[in-house]
């Protein structure tokens, strides 16, 4: 049980359950039939749990380094070879999960997993490390809609809905580690840029992300938005307007971080609530 508590807390559970949650609820919000919706969420729930495991694994060193007690594995509670054995096999059962709803379904998820996989083996600690989370929440609303029986990708404004929570999620989520990332060599993008400008470039961008569905689940008419988007759009403005002014007059906190990731649900949630109307 000790090392099972140990895989649980070195899979990021938190993003992890946020992330199958928000699976379930694109595959709702599609009209996927129960089998099929049962299927990917677990797919997506056993690939999120493989990602943040084999995150742990590759940063057990590092974390050893800078005295991190809050990861089970630089703490030494499972071994590393069960660490890595444990996210082979989820990884493996997402991706045959993932081809029981169809052979579209298993490409465009072992693409997210693969650029997820590709961040934890050495990306984060380059200029480049946004790219795998542009693509992976890019491709993101398209596992729902490709897990219909008439498979689908999802519209464009969807993967820049995707792809605008993915830069906002990234950009953020390393700022309580920039100091212990620095002293273990540690550099991507959020940490070149700085606090100040990583959590203004995420407001932004999760702020285009609001009109991308705004505009493009409309079809472009304003006037056929419903009320629930409008209210998920201007909640989205608002806390983003609160997070850029917070960024630019007083010191980087925690609360930028707890601000955009609002942001970034808010925004998730206008997404869900576009409906069918995610298929092109």
């Amino acid at each position: 049980m000790r090392t099972v508590r140990a895989l649980w807390g070195s899979s990021h559970p938190g993003p992890t359950l946020v992330v199958t949650a928000l699976a379930l609820a694109l595959g709702i919000a599609t009209g996927l039939e129960p089998w099929r919706l049962t299927v990917l969420t677990a797919a997506v729930f056993c690939g999120q749990l493989s990602v943040g495991v084999s995150n742990d694994a590759f940063d057990a060193g590092r974390d050893r380094e800078v005295g991190r007690t809050d990861k089970p594995l630089a703490r030494g509670d499972a071994p590393l070879g069960v660490a890595w054995a444990a996210a082979a096999g989820l990884l493996a059962a997402a991706l045959v999960l993932s081809c029981l709803v169809g052979w579209w379904m298993l490409a465009a998820h072992a693409l997210a997993l693969g650029s997820a996989l590709a961040y934890n083996a050495g990306l984060k600690s380059t200029p480049w490390s946004i790219a795998p989370f542009l693509v992976s929440f890019g491709v993101f609303p398209s596992l729902a809609t490709l897990s219909a029986p008439d498979p689908a990708f999802a519209s464009w404004w969807a993967w820049v809905a995707g792809a605008a929570l993915g830069a906002a999620v990234h950009l953020t989520n390393v700022l309580p580690d920039l100091d212990d990332d620095a002293r273990t060599g540690v550099r991507g993008l959020p940490h070149r840029l700085g606090p100040r400008a990583s959590a203004v470039i995420a407001a932004i961008a999760v702020v285009g992300g609001a009109v991308a569905v705004l505009v493009g689940a409309a079809g472009g008419d304003l006037s056929a938005v419903s009320p629930v988007s409008w209210v998920f759009f201007a909640a989205v403005v608002v806390v983003a307007a609160v997070t850029a002014w917070r960024a630019i007059v007083r010191p980087p906190s925690r609360a930028l971080f707890r601000l955009v990731m609002l942001a970034a649900l808010l925004l998730a949630a206008q997404l869900v609530a576009s409906g069918s109307a995610l298929v092109a």
